[in-house]
């Protein structure tokens, strides 16, 4: 359980009504995007508040009302889904650079550059992001901001969204240590065996090539064959 000290209220003002909880930063964003979580291992207090800062219970005639239960587990969910979380200057500075390493990521791994047919640079990524002045909202997750962004970049770098396909014949001696790797990085369309070299077609995202190439070749000592089809 997070202690008092750094733990943040999330408010939900609704039906008339007032209520707060006090919550684990970290844990309550994680929850809001979906992520499992126990409502417990999240709440720094098991108590929902009318006014947190004066610790001011909220009334059961209030919470039957609004949830239809005094439940503080129920009733802690609600809110954290619908509430809105109130961070000290420290924690959303902090949270503003780790969502936006989340984005730069999933645009890294997921994006090229269509001009060259290559992954464009997290650095390039995130250095376009502040020429473009581009906000993050941390109330919502990486996924559901990275085609706003993507929009706001267009004007700057050359970006697009695609998949490859990579055919990769291995010896037999490296197919084993490859198995899971072929599987990482996306979907394996096409798996076979010709004499003593297995032949697969992976399909995944365009970022990923580079990243990929390289595993193979630092698994199999550069023994793999590796062609990127378009």
């Amino acid at each position: 359980m997070v202690s008092l000290d750094d733990a943040i209220v999330v408010k939900l003002k609704t039906h008339g009504e007032n209520f707060e909880i006090l919550v684990d930063p970290d844990l309550a964003l994680e929850y809001k995007e979906g992520k499992e979580k126990s409502i417990d291992e999240i709440l720094a207090v098991g108590k929902i508040f009318k006014d947190a800062s004066a610790a001011d219970s909220a009334s059961d005639e209030s919470m039957l009302k609004v949830f239809e239960t005094t439940d503080v587990i129920e009733v802690a969910g609600k809110i954290l889904k619908k509430g809105e979380l109130h961070l000290t200057t420290e924690q959303r500075k902090q949270m503003l650079e780790e969502r936006k390493k989340q984005i730069v990521n999933i645009i890294a791994r997921n994006a090229i550059n269509p001009q060259t047919k290559t992954p464009h640079p997290p650095d390039r990524i995130a250095n376009a992001m502040d020429e473009a002045k581009v906000s993050i909202d941390i109330q919502k997750s990486a996924k559901e901001q990275v085609e706003r962004v993507v929009k706001a970049l267009r004007p700057l770098i050359p970006i697009k969204f695609d998949n490859v396909q990579i055919a990769v014949k291995i010896p037999a001696e490296h197919s084993g240590k490859l198995y899971a790797t072929l599987h990482e990085f996306g979907e394996v369309k096409k798996d076979g065996w010709q004499g003593n070299f297995q032949f697969c077609l992976v399909e995944m995202p365009a970022g990923l090539q580079d990243d990929f190439c390289n595993k193979v070749n630092n698994l199999t000592r550069g023994e793999a064959e590796i062609k990127i089809l378009r």
